[in-house]
């Protein structure tokens, strides 16, 4: 009697060692296609909505902690900051100390869209969580808290 190989798939069920990862990267296609959604009359994109967390969350940014923070390569954060200050949204400024470094610091232009983008997404991410029953989107925010900030 042969067992059949346990192959990875993203259905419901699937019992290989990597359900969890493809079930987590289809929820998150799913949940940036909403995030897009609302982002996108608003003129930008997930990834500067990304970078506008950074600099919200931790101030001025060097540029090249940025791509590691926010999951893409120095040549995409390029880019990305050099739409965001186009846009008027970002700028970066020299650092005291390293002619070539810059740190990158939201505008207050920056900062009130970033506030405009929360009003709008909570339609759409209303809409993403309705599939949830009562109290299971706090119980899926707090799990996925759980592994996105543990250490293993």
């Amino acid at each position: 009697m042969t067992t059949e190989p346990v192959r990875a798939t993203d259905r419901p069920g699937d019992a290989s060692p990597f359900a969890l990862g493809l079930l987590l990267r289809r929820a998150h296609w799913r949940a940036a296609a909403v995030m897009g959604e609302s982002l996108r009359p608003l003129g930008i994109e997930l990834r500067h909505f990304a970078v506008l967390v950074e600099l919200v969350n931790n101030g001025p940014v060097m540029q090249r902690d940025l791509a590691p923070a926010t999951g893409t390569d120095k040549a995409g954060i390029m880019r990305v900051v050099d739409d965001l200050e186009r846009k008027g949204l970002a700028v970066r400024k020299a650092v005291p100390g390293d002619r070539r470094a810059r740190a990158v610091e939201i505008t207050p232009a920056g900062l009130a869209l970033f506030d405009e983008i929360h009003v709008a997404a909570r339609p759409l991410s209303d809409r993403l969580g309705s599939v949830l029953e009562p109290g299971e989107r706090d119980q899926l925010e707090a799990l996925l808290t759980k592994l996105a900030h543990s250490d293993a």
